[in-house]
């Protein structure tokens, strides 16, 4: 699969926020997108998922056959989208089932983060930091070339963000992309770097690049 972006634009509440941002994805490629708080990050996520309307500006995947691109994508956002209700395990099934491969192992999938001791546990019942980690656990039994992390380290320690920054790197070396909203390192080893620049009431958000090879 291969990412193309285009001169792309984002109007929010009326005001444009950023402008002119363009980039290429590449399998087994990671791109971390930077910049302060409000400066279009999560919005350019949600672009890239199909879930808000460029202002201007193209998104294109190619490689994917007759697939549309949010058929291809995960997103793992600020709101961990688990049902708190439902054992950490069913939580893994349903997305499995909904999203996966029939064949993926919840069971692994929990085992990979950490957790396997919660997996019948009611959600409602973990902290925040083993809820965000039962999320981070759905990328594992939906098999999606496209990951988009908004802030994915959020409430982890130290220890389960190395877990995090293993995961990502086998994905990408089985021909996986990442695309990780931050402001912090995550172990994107080789990764480019987007940095969105400040946003401010009165004026227009330009993109700002820190890597070669852009469109």
């Amino acid at each position: 699969m291969r990412l193309i972006v285009e001169n792309l634009a984002c109007r929010r509440s009326g005001r444009r926020i950023f402008s002119g941002l363009s980039f290429v994805l590449g399998p087994g490629e990671g791109l971390m997108v930077t910049g302060r708080n409000g400066a279009g990050k999560s919005s350019l996520l949600t672009m890239l998922s199909g879930r808000l309307k460029p202002d201007a500006g193209t998104i294109r995947a190619e490689g994917i056959g007759e697939a549309n691109l949010p058929e291809c994508l995960h997103v793992v956002g600020h709101r961990d989208g688990l049902k708190s209700a439902l054992t950490a395990a069913e939580n893994l099934e349903f997305a499995r089932d909904l999203l996966g491969n029939p064949a993926a192992s919840p069971k692994a999938a929990l085992e990979a983060l950490g957790l396997p001791h919660v997996a019948r546990l009611p959600v409602g019942y973990l902290s925040a930091g083993q809820r965000r980690r039962v999320a981070l656990a759905r990328l594992l039994v939906c098999s999606r070339p496209l990951w988009l992390l908004d802030e994915p380290t959020a409430a982890l320690d130290l220890a389960s963000q190395g877990v995090l920054a293993g995961l990502m790197g086998r994905h990408r070396a089985e021909g996986g992309l990442v695309v990780a909203a931050t402001h912090q390192a995550l172990g994107l080893e080789d990764a480019r770097e987007l940095r969105i620049g400040p946003a401010a009431p009165e004026a227009v958000s330009e993109a700002a690049f820190e890597a070669e090879d852009w469109l």
